[in-house]
């Protein structure tokens, strides 16, 4: 399989009741429970919706020359001069049209792809992000090939 190319959001895991870790699509993430906010807090509420469409708007770009974008969806009600503004005055980093920060290296060892992290997050700086599923694992996010 090759790494390289777009991946979008496939699903979130959250811990059930019984302490296991469940995957969610976004339509069931979107929809499940908040247990640690405060559901009857409106602007809470809004808060969390909006954390979970940023999440669920997220992809990776994996790309030939060795680097991978972590990209994050540009904040709904944002025009293009504020964004053009932001980036120009080095806010913001853009890549594709998606809110980025610096690209991480990454390579692929015996068919997995691992990305560099540094050292102190793993015993040689490197994780190992694709799984037996074919997907992409970023903490508890899975990534699907969109291409």
């Amino acid at each position: 399989m090759s790494y390289v190319g777009k991946w979008v959001f496939h699903s979130v895991g959250m811990m059930d009741e019984n302490d296991e870790m469940v995957y969610m699509r976004a339509e069931e993430y979107l929809n499940a429970p908040m247990p640690y906010v405060d559901e009857t807090d409106e602007e809470a509420v809004a808060d969390e919706m909006k954390e979970r469409k940023q999440t669920i708007g997220g992809q990776l770009a994996v790309c030939e020359d060795g680097k991978l974008y972590m990209l994050m969806p540009l904040p709904e009600g944002v025009s293009q001069a504020e964004v053009d503004a932001a980036a120009a005055a080095g806010h913001i980093k853009l890549y594709d049209g998606m809110m980025t920060d610096e690209p991480k290296t990454w390579e692929e060892r015996e068919g997995a792809l691992w990305l560099e992290v540094g050292m102190g997050m793993s015993e040689d700086g490197w994780v190992k992000l694709s799984d037996d599923d074919g997907f992409l694992s970023v903490m508890t996010i899975r990534y699907a090939k969109a291409d």
